[in-house]
């Protein structure tokens, strides 16, 4: 991806006059696209319990144990309160002292919904582009709160399926439930690494960092015109 957004590529396509054909349907990241960042909500956290607001990104990063037990509760082979148990020994064993019980909803509390999002989103189903939600689950009830079905035409989640971003399993599951091709399709999500992994199977990737430039560059790839409300 080079650190470019969908934005920039369909401006210099069209610049080279080479634009390509608008994509038919959307596959989105749930956290850090359709709500607040996940990352503010993890830099929270980690400030609250210890001096260093990077704590559980680094621990999730860095730490070998601690990146293999994620990946076993995105995958659906390890419950909530198993992981919880496991992470909370990977902290003591860095000197940070948590409780176990209610982990993964207090390392979540920052996150809310980002209504720009959810509009831009609802508008292009309005205008007859399907939508898939593509989510890499962290906790049994992490998308409490929210009407999964009614967000989106699909819904994928990682643990639901025994497979997780940026593999190509879960993407092509959501191609293949919308009934579109991977190469027609645009994947939004925060984290640059899963757009690599999607763009393995030709789809296109848009890197979200902003809500309002997120909503612009879906309303020119699809030709929709203005999706902010």
């Amino acid at each position: 991806m080079d650190g470019k957004t969908a934005l920039d590529a369909a401006s210099e396509a069209a610049e080279a006059g080479t634009e390509a054909a608008p994509p038919r349907a959307v596959l989105t990241d749930f956290g850090g696209v359709l709500t607040t960042s996940v990352l503010d909500s993890f830099r929270s956290y980690s400030a609250r319990v210890s001096e260093d607001p990077l704590l559980i990104e680094r621990l999730f990063r860095e730490d070998t144990e601690a990146s293999a037990l994620l990946v076993e509760h995105e995958c659906g082979r390890m419950g909530e309160a198993d992981f919880e148990r496991g992470i909370a020994g990977r902290l003591r064993e860095k000197g940070v002292e948590v409780e176990p019980a209610g982990l993964v909803a207090a390392i979540g509390a920052g996150l809310r919904p980002d209504e720009t999002m959810l509009a831009a989103l609802a508008g292009l189903r309005a205008k007859g582009i399907p939508v898939a939600i593509v989510s890499n689950a962290l906790g049994d009830d992490c998308y409490q709160g929210y009407d999964m079905e009614a967000l989106a035409d699909v819904v994928v989640i990682s643990s639901e399926i025994g497979s997780r971003k940026p593999g190509r399993r879960i993407y092509r599951t959501a191609c293949d439930r919308l009934g579109v091709e991977p190469s027609d399709c645009v994947m939004i999500d925060d984290l640059e690494h899963n757009l690599s992994g999607a763009a393995r199977l030709g789809i296109r990737g848009l890197h979200h960092v902003d809500s309002a430039e997120t909503v612009r560059a879906l309303g020119e790839l699809f030709g929709v015109g203005p999706l902010s409300r």
